[in-house]
């Protein structure tokens, strides 16, 4: 059965492609949004550019049709301008509040048709004011996953004794009834004693487990638990062009990513020109222009977690034994390695539109992204180049996005089968006892 949808400004910002998320039905624009679209396409940032690209999509559907009366998209629906009528009721509600003039017009399609309506936002004010009008309202869901149900990357397996003998005796072993994704790692552990147990990685080409032995460590970095060990090899498998790591705060998640990427950019055989690594601005307070001194100068209020994290592990001359005895002699190595080129710091602002080959990217806070971000950022790589997307999704700045409707997330479960991307959920925090106390009971 035919529906209406009608859209609101924030679900066109988060996806410009939203429009082709109804199938056959009828997607409908108040008009209040098409105002607020035109308020916001003369902007430099990723509002400005998503508020255009509606704007062409919206100015393409002309040609095939009225929008006053419906013209054909390529989804299969309709797509609708909705004027503004001025005769409904909205209570209480201030009608001079661009929120309420387009929930005003979903009430007003809602009592002239005879489909059954559907007000679609990423605002919860804007979805409870529509449920009290009596409007069916929901979230745009065509991006969310389960976050509690997160894949994990890895799983464990009870096996018996024999089992593991062999797998440590021949190196590998055949996965019997058990479906792995790609890339996807296993602890294998003793029915009869759990203290017996193997680690491994799903092969695909051979369909079995294969044994890992050894445990890697990165510029003086080491794994201190399972799933860090499962990361440390997804890192620094130059195969796995994109490595996902999600974890609360303390997990290691961009420490570790940062050391593989130093190993991989200026270790004894380095694989990558160069390590880049931005964040998104998504500020608590005051935005990045509002801050004193040069663009570099405000980058360094951002990507400050970033440089404590070059400080620990560059310290103690953990570079040392990496194969380059000049990064060894300097004083101030990050500064050594901005000054070469070998490391760049950049925010995401900055990267629309480049071509990133050769390089090492890590994206740390990835799960400040919406989905759209997340797909424009890694069309950017270029041959030879890896990404690593990091971050928490129980810590998230941006108000239109949860949990469940983040870039990151769902990146994760999207490309979790595919040959060149790995995942691993980091469970524990490894920072400080005080740091594991606070992410559990605060």
């Amino acid at each position: 059965m035919i529906k209406n949808f009608v859209l609101d400004t924030n679900v066109l910002m988060h996806n410009p492609n939203a429009l082709y998320s109804f199938h056959d039905n009828n997607v409908i624009i108040p008009i209040t949004v098409i105002e607020e679209l035109d308020k916001f396409k003369s902007s430099l940032d990723k509002k400005g550019m998503h508020a255009r690209q509606v704007l062409r999509e919206i100015d393409a559907c002309i040609k095939k049709g009225a929008l006053k009366k419906g013209a054909k998209i390529k989804s299969g629906g309709t797509l609708m301008i909705f004027l503004h009528d001025p005769e409904t009721n909205l209570a209480d509600l201030d009608r001079t509040i661009n929120d309420n003039k387009i929930l005003a017009s979903a009430l007003a399609i809602q009592k002239k048709s005879e489909l059954i309506t559907f007000f679609i936002s990423k605002d919860v004010n804007a979805r409870i004011k529509a449920e009290a009008l009596g409007i069916k309202a929901r979230d745009y869901e065509k991006e969310i996953v389960e976050y509690s149900n997160l894949y994990r990357g890895w799983k464990e397996i009870t096996v018996s004794a024999e089992e593991i003998a062999a797998l440590y005796a021949g190196g590998s072993a055949e996965a019997k009834g058990i479906v792995f994704f790609e890339n996807e790692y296993a602890m294998l552990k003793d029915k009869n004693n759990p203290k017996s147990s193997a680690i491994c990685r799903y092969d695909s080409l051979s369909r079995a487990l294969s044994l890992m032995r050894d445990e890697q460590d990165a510029m003086g970095i080491k794994p201190l638990n399972l799933e860090q060990r499962f990361a440390f090899d997804l890192l620094l498998n130059d195969k796995v062009k994109l490595v996902t790591l999600v974890g609360q705060a303390g997990s290691g998640k961009t420490l570790i990513a940062l050391a593989c990427g130093l190993t991989a950019t200026i270790g004894k055989s380095p694989k990558y020109e160069k390590m880049l690594v931005a964040r998104p601005i998504i500020p608590m307070g005051k935005d990045i222009g509002y801050l004193p001194g040069s663009k570099d100068q405000k980058l360094n209020y951002w990507m400050q977690p970033i440089f404590d994290n070059l400080g620990f592990i560059l310290k103690n001359n953990a570079a040392g034994g990496q194969g380059n005895n000049e990064l060894h002699e300097l004083n101030d190595k990050t500064d050594y390695l901005l000054k070469s080129g070998i490391l760049e710091i950049e925010a995401l602002t900055y990267i629309r539109g480049r071509s990133i080959p050769g390089q090492f990217m890590i994206v740390d806070e990835a799960q400040n992204l919406t989905p759209h971000e997340i797909k424009t950022i890694i069309s950017r790589a270029g041959e030879g180049t890896k990404i690593v997307l990091t971050g928490d999704p129980d810590q998230i700045d941006n108000p239109y996005l949860d949990a469940n409707s983040n870039g990151l997330t769902y990146t994760v479960e999207r490309l979790k089968n595919q040959k060149i991307a790995g995942h691993i959920l980091l469970s524990k925090s490894e920072r400080s006892e005080l740091a594991s106390l606070a992410v559990e009971y605060l």
